[in-house]
């Protein structure tokens, strides 16, 4: 949202500068995204002195003086201001420089010779640098400021300034200036003047028009200057209107232009300008008919007829659906509510008299009509967010001042009112002992009275507990907490103790989901790897997807089956930039669709994608060796493991390199991917983990109730113990094994574990052999086997037991013999 300083000053009249109203803004209402000088056509213009002033030799009207403008030579300037004063300051455009706005905007200032005499450069008047309307003379710089400084450094706060402010969707009241200098007028303490007390301001008049008192009804109101009639009282709860005859649609004056424009608005014309205004100073958009183009002078707001079209105002000719909601006049539709009028109706250069509408329209219907057109306005982005239904006759009485005063003409009549607005916000009951715990800081009734009071709350009850109502723009304001959120913000965050205050520690653990979560980003992030948060939309054209009913982009209009299909679509991203080098990892939720329809089974997956270089580049080793299965299956283990304890991992087919099993609950897969994608240049690995099911589900995927049922029972497992180092020696023999195709070193190594008893320590693969001297078919595996007793030496013979009772088991249960030779 762009605001102009200028105009949130005629809101509230205080002598703060941008700046100061800038940091006052981000200290306590929203972020400050920008703050931008309007009148950075100046920057070229100097301050110079004029050192010598003289007649021309050859003119009765003109002078010739000698200038220093802070470049250490003296300029010699040919001057017809008869106010030129020899030791005075006055702005000075050297040569070379366009001139900034003004009645000389875009001249090029040369050196030239005027009656003789050569003039290097330009003293100027106010008039020619757009800051006032004085031509009579060149313009005196009352200031203690070296020669040569830019004149917007020694004026300061020149022009007007716009600050571009980060508005969440929560606060659609801060949508307008009236709303940001409730705000203002709250930090600084100086009254905030009304909205026609600003239109006054603005144009320059006391003299108001007076608007008569609403006529009011339920549904339809008719009057001798147009009929209201309202149908779709959904849509629309209240819809006001007011006639204007005989206005004079031309420019706009010079101010109103220059207030629009400080917002990036455009002028169109008078009457549209100042519809434009109160959009931008009350945040009520508005809308301006024709009167002549509405049939019989009746406004009718209904649901759009079957097959309805109409033309908007920028040429589209839109088709119309009967959810929509539209303003129309005894025939035909006339504008789309809260989006945009028609085309045969708006205000053009001949148009005499107009029907001014301010509404409310219902937030969630104009948010589906919207999206439904593909139409994005100032009004829908006001209007879907909420606009205050209770502040629409004021509004529009400020702007049908504003149009009397700028185009003429005169108010027909009362305005229409019909419908009513929705109920205002509930109250809020706050403890004060509460408030105080929740902000961690002492509160006390008078504060709070001072602080809620000051931006339009109501505060009522004892020093104990107190009853706030919220103002009616105040809509997202439902709890007490949220009164403290409104109470730390306007005393200001950075002010609150960051001191670590005593508690009592809860004694609910956290869901078994929490924990899990956060142990596997630690251990991913341990890793290397970077996490990424990615939208969970694929482009899918299968049954077995959940397609979304309003995509966010209609080429990746479904939900994702598996993780790891969005993490691909991150890599390739890297790739086609020249980055092989990929680590990422997400921790996110899948669809599948439930069966009989319904709500998609949404799951908590984990996934992990890598490729490329395993570790980076040193002069030891300039080429890293790039990451293989086996690192992808480690990677996959320390996630099974950091979720369900014990894992094993069991070899898989095609693409699926290693299965992840929590006993005998598949919770994951070890994947080769790319082999089908040629744009990859580099082999990539991903790893998908089930981590469980959020929800009851008749329908999910493969395994995941198994998976989230083994996550539970892990967390209930016994937290780790301190274990000391061992102070006694280990013992170690290695096997190398002939094993036949059938038999997996994954079968070979569960049975040398459970016949080695508790003494074994570790036990791991070293070597594979296969070649002559073996069966077939045949390879040997050699595996390294480590012993240790934690309170004893162990001797030799019980170590030569284990070896013949783990190869006595191997022959007996597997066939497997040690390899001779």
């Amino acid at each position: 949202m762009l605001y102009s300083h200028d105009w949130l000053r005629a809101f509230v009249p205080h002598s703060l500068s941008a700046t100061d109203v800038a940091r006052l803004i981000g200290r306590h209402v929203a972020t400050i995204d920008d703050l931008r000088a309007l009148r950075q056509d100046l920057a070229p213009i100097v301050v110079a002195r004029v050192v010598e002033a003289g007649r021309h030799p050859n003119s009765d009207h003109l002078w010739v003086t000698r200038v220093d403008d802070g470049s250490g030579t003296l300029q010699g300037v040919v001057c017809g201001a008869p106010n030129v004063v020899a030791g005075t300051l006055y702005p000075f455009a050297r040569v070379g420089t366009v001139m900034p706005t003004g009645n000389k905007g875009g001249i090029l200032i040369e050196k030239r010779k005027i009656r003789g005499e050569w003039s290097c450069g330009m003293l100027c008047s106010s008039r020619e640098l757009g800051l006032g309307d004085d031509h009579d003379g060149i313009m005196p710089l009352d200031l203690d400021v070296p020669t040569g400084t830019p004149l917007l450094e020694a004026l300061g706060d020149v022009g007007d300034t716009q600050l571009e402010v980060d508005v969440l969707p929560n606060r659609p009241d801060l949508l307008s200036h009236r709303g940001m200098a409730r705000e203002l007028a709250a930090l600084t303490g100086v009254a905030m003047r009304e909205a026609s007390a600003v239109v006054a301001v603005d144009v320059g008049n006391d003299a108001i028009v007076d608007v008569p008192a609403s006529v009011t009804g339920a549904r339809e109101i008719a009057t001798s200057a147009a009929t209201v009639r309202l149908d779709d009282i959904e849509g629309c709860p209240r819809y006001m209107a007011i006639v204007i005859r005989g206005v004079a649609v031309g420019p706009s004056p010079a101010w109103l232009v220059q207030r629009l424009e400080a917002v990036g608005a455009r002028s169109i014309s008078n009457v549209v300008d100042a519809t434009n205004y109160g959009l931008q100073a009350f945040g009520q958009p508005t809308h301006a008919f024709d009167l002549s183009r509405l049939e019989r002078s009746t406004i009718v707001v209904r649901k759009a007829r079957p097959g309805e079209r109409l033309v908007t105002l920028d040429g589209a000719d839109r088709a119309l659906t009967p959810e929509m909601t539209v303003i129309a006049d005894a025939t035909r539709a006339v504008a789309i509510a809260g989006v945009m009028g028609g085309k045969d109706s708006e205000v053009t250069a001949t148009t005499t008299d107009i029907l001014l509408e301010v509404a409310y329209f219902d937030p969630r219907s104009v948010r589906r009509t919207r999206r439904a057109l593909g139409l994005n306005t100032d009004a829908s982005y006001r209007f879907e967010r909420g606009v205050d239904a209770h502040a629409t006759r004021e509004a529009l009485v400020a702007i049908a001042q504003l149009i009397v005063a700028v185009a003429g003409g005169r108010v027909d009549g009362a305005p229409i009112d019909v419908g009513e607005a929705p109920h205002a916000p509930a109250p809020v009951s706050l403890d004060i002992a509460r408030g105080s715990r929740l902000l961690g800081a002492a509160l006390t009734a008078t504060e709070v009275r001072q602080r809620l009071g000051g931006i339009g709350f109501d505060v009522a009850g004892n020093n104990d507990v107190l009853q706030v109502m919220p103002p009616t723009w105040r809509g997202d304001v439902l709890r007490d907490a949220d009164l403290v959120e409104e109470i730390a913000r306007l005393q200001g965050f950075d002010t609150l103790s960051d001191t670590l205050r005593a508690f009592r520690p809860g004694t609910v653990p956290d869901h078994p989901f929490v924990a899990h979560t956060r142990t596997l980003r630690d251990v991913l992030v341990g890793e290397g790897l970077y996490e990424v948060r990615p939208l969970p939309f694929v482009a899918a054209d299968d049954a077995a997807h959940v397609r979304v009913a309003n995509p966010l982009a209609e080429n990746e209009p479904h939900l994702r089956r598996t993780i790891v299909a969005t993490l691909a679509a991150r890599a390739e991203h890297n790739l086609a930039r020249m980055e092989g080098n990929v680590r990422l990892f997400e921790v996110g939720s899948v669809f599948a669709p439930r069966a009989g329809g319904g709500l998609p089974v949404e799951s908590l997956h984990a996934g992990a994608l890598i490729m490329g270089a395993s570790r980076p580049p040193h002069f030891t080793e300039p080429r890293p060796p790039a990451y293989d299965a086996w690192d992808a299956r480690a990677l996959g283990e320390r996630m099974a493991h950091a979720v369900f304890g014990d894992v094993r991992a069991v070899p898989g087919e095609g693409e699926v390199l290693w299965t992840l099993l929590s006993g005998d609950s598949e919770v994951g897969r070890v994947l080769r991917l790319g082999m089908d994608r040629p744009v990859w240049a580099a082999e990539a690995f991903g790893v998908e983990l089930w981590i469980g099911v959020l929800g009851n589900a008749d329908v999910a995927p493969p395994n995941a109730h198994a998976a989230s049922d083994a996550a539970t029972a892990v967390a209930a497992r016994a937290p780790h113990r301190f274990t000391a180092l061992p102070t006694y020696p280990a013992a170690e023999f290695d096997l190398a094994l002939v094993l036949p195709p059938a038999v997996t070193a994954e079968d070979v190594g569960r049975v040398i574990q459970r016949a080695s008893g508790a003494l074994l320590e570790r036990l791991a693969v070293f070597d594979e052999y296969r070649g002559a001297g073996l069966p077939e078919g045949h390879r040997s595996v050699a595996w390294r086997l480590t012993f240790r007793d934690a309170t004893r030496t162990l001797r030799d013979k019980e170590v030569e037991g284990r070896r013949a009772k783990i190869l006595q088991t191997l022959e007996k249960e597997l066939g497997i013999r040690p390899r001779s030779g």
